[in-house]
């Protein structure tokens, strides 16, 4: 996060995946300044990552919930560890965003 610029605070990130790992990146995002959306494919992790400092929350299944979040994010850190469809989440990406992988599948 730093590397990305979020240690001045007020970038908008992403964190896709509510484990432990996605968990950690939103508190550390949080403590950052940085405006925080967890990036799930079920509502039932809304609740869980509020608390630890998201202040949006997007269901990336949800083709409604996507689209209004579009272009919306500088950064998203990708901490899902299954195979997953990537263009749904670059599509909320900001022109100039960035997306960082970070869980690991077993399949490229």
């Amino acid at each position: 996060l730093v590397r990305f610029g979020c240690a001045v605070g007020g970038k908008k990130v992403g964190i896709a995946g509510i484990g432990g790992l996605g968990q950690m990146g939103i508190k550390i995002a949080a403590a950052m300044g940085c405006e925080v959306t967890a990036i799930s494919t079920t509502a039932s992790k809304e609740a869980m990552a509020r608390e630890m400092g998201a202040t949006h929350f997007v269901v990336i299944s949800d083709p409604a919930a996507a689209k209004a979040a579009a272009g919306s994010l500088d950064i998203i850190l990708d901490t899902v560890s299954a195979n997953h469809e990537m263009m749904p989440y670059a599509d909320l990406l900001a022109s100039d965003g960035q997306l960082t992988l970070i869980g690991i599948t077993t399949e490229p």
